[in-house]
């Protein structure tokens, strides 16, 4: 008995080492391919959130407080010490609580179109991205802004077929130079219904409401049930009323007039896909609305009015993670664009774009010039992220490789330039930084908090010399010139007005550089 024991305990020795062993060369190679850069040209494979890189830890800390200073309503929690409740009444012509939201810019104004936006764009850089957001407290931060403007879009849904596109009227709103706090100018409400269509903007207010549900899917299952509710029914009045609201509504054509509303059609469906799997919106996007609007084969520049880029970006997740259908020639299509919109962005590629600057700051229009070059900056590093986590080694650009290194190195000198690597030497993002503009174009940032002014008498603030008395953290200017040059000149709206769609796509972007991790291969 007792050798028979001797020789058990042996056995289990031998097993256990033999063991160990195996555990030992399983870790070292993991290990291995972890940290081996030349395997396969991809470096480490990417997994938890890693090193906190802290310049851009900082400046997302600072771009999300611009949320705040945008509030409309009820202020809880009230961050920003100069601002306070304001526009309480909104809504009440039509016996609707529409107080919260947010302002659409330096102004009073409740845009519905960019806010929506807006939502959508702060919805994806959260599903992507919130756990990077989390490594630096700014996730929840982040789904407060959003459903403030979601719990928005929800009261302006009033039924199936009837959407409150705008709180205010622009023309008394711009006459006005006052305090939110303190406005006392009437605010009408603008609607499109069947009789006066707007396509791109309950599109894009279904794509808002499809991609928040997904970021509320586990934390809230009722409010996401309700979001995915109201954007199938606006998908299906989009869809099924087509017609641009910049014909319904002619004044919008001064502030955001629509170029289209095919894009916005197939943004929508492509999130309404994401957030239900119901393969009809991935057959409206492949299939006849695809060739009629999708416009493949045309790189273009992502931003508030032209959402293609972002679609083809979008759906290139599927298949880079897999997609069962690998025949469907539409989503090869849709993969194929958005890769030609990446090529464009590397300045050796052999389709480069020529829309940058002499410092290679991508550069489009002088109106909110930083929009696309921000814009293209975080489509960059969600398509850098498909590749890496998908294995993905290069890109192909007219027969030259780029890996993803190159597009995250793209995406970070943009970023860069923003925030003071530039020929002005100055941060575009208000706040952050030890030079900013002080006299960003913003009306409650330029009228001291204990001013007392009507519409009319506030104008000398306007007109001060003296840089704003409150600071508008977080605001993303409109940007520099073609020849990188900035006046900051309160009067100066071109290039010192802030927007909030421009913050939630620098959002995103920061958040996509605080540091790095795997890409998810499904939101669901």
């Amino acid at each position: 008995m007792g050798e028979k024991s001797k020789s058990k305990g042996c056995c289990g020795w031998f097993i256990a080492v033999i063991v160990l062993a195996v555990v030992v060369v399983a870790v070292v190679y993991t290990i291995k391919k972890k940290t081996d850069h030349n395997s396969d040209g991809l470096g480490p494979v990417p997994g938890p959130p890693g090193a906190i890189e802290k310049k851009y830890s900082d400046a997302l800390k600072v771009a999300m407080k611009f949320f705040d200073v945008q509030k409309s309503g009820k202020l809880e929690d009230n961050k920003i010490s100069w601002r306070g409740d304001s526009g309480l009444k909104d809504g009440s012509v039509a016996k609707l609580d529409l107080s919260k939201g947010l302002y659409d810019a330096g102004d009073h104004m409740k845009f519905g179109f960019p806010m929506a936006f807006t939502a959508t764009v702060l919805s994806w850089a959260i599903l992507e991205y919130g756990d990077q957001m989390d490594v630096v407290n700014q996730l929840e931060p982040a789904q407060d802004s959003l459903k403030w403007i979601t719990d928005f879009l929800i009261t302006a849904h009033i039924s199936e077929n009837v959407l409150i596109v705008q709180v205010g009227d622009p023309k008394t709103d711009h006459g006005c130079w006052d305090r939110p706090e303190d406005m006392t100018e009437k605010r009408p409400l603008t609607q499109v219904n069947t009789s006066a269509p707007g396509t791109e903007v309950a599109a894009e207010t279904a794509a808002a409401m499809a991609s928040a549900s997904l970021v509320f899917k586990k934390s809230d299952p009722k409010y996401s049930s309700t979001l995915l509710q109201h954007a199938k029914q606006l998908f299906s009045f989009a869809d099924e009323h087509r017609g641009s609201y910049s014909e319904s509504i002619p004044e919008v054509q001064h502030f955001y007039n629509s170029t289209g509303y095919g894009d916005e059609l197939l943004w929508a469906a492509s999130w309404l896909y994401h957030a239900t799997e119901d393969k009809t919106y991935l057959q409206f996007v492949t299939g006849q609305n695809g060739k009629s609007f999708a416009d493949w084969g045309s790189p273009t520049w992502f931003s508030w009015d032209n959402k293609l880029a972002g679609t083809q970006v979008l759906l290139s997740r599927l298949t880079f993670f897999g997609e069962k259908d690998t025949t469907n020639s539409g989503l090869r299509s849709y993969r194929k664009t958005a890769a030609a919109v990446m090529c464009g962005l590397f300045e050796d590629s052999p389709t480069a774009t020529t829309s940058r600057t002499d410092s290679g700051l991508i550069w489009v229009s002088e109106w909110n010039a930083l929009q696309h070059p921000v814009a293209s900056a975080f489509l960059a590093s969600l398509y850098s992220d498909y590749m890496r986590t998908s294995r993905t080694a290069s890109i192909s650009c007219s027969g030259q490789s780029f890996k993803p290194s190159d597009l995250r190195k793209f995406a970070r000198s943009q970023a860069d330039y923003v925030l003071g690597d530039n020929p002005m030497k100055m941060s575009y993002l208000v706040g952050y930084g030890s030079k900013f503009p002080q006299y960003v174009h913003h009306r409650g940032a330029s009228i001291p908090a204990d001013a007392t002014t009507g519409c009319k008498d506030g104008w000398k603030w306007l007109e001060a010399d003296d840089p704003n008395p409150n600071v508008a953290y977080g605001a993303l200017v409109g940007g520099p010139f073609l020849n990188e040059s900035y006046v900051d000149d309160r009067n100066n709206s071109m290039q010192g007005e802030p927007s909030t769609y421009n913050s939630a796509l620098m959002v995103g972007l920061l958040s996509s550089l605080v540091t790095t991790s795997s890409a998810l291969e499904s939101f669901t």
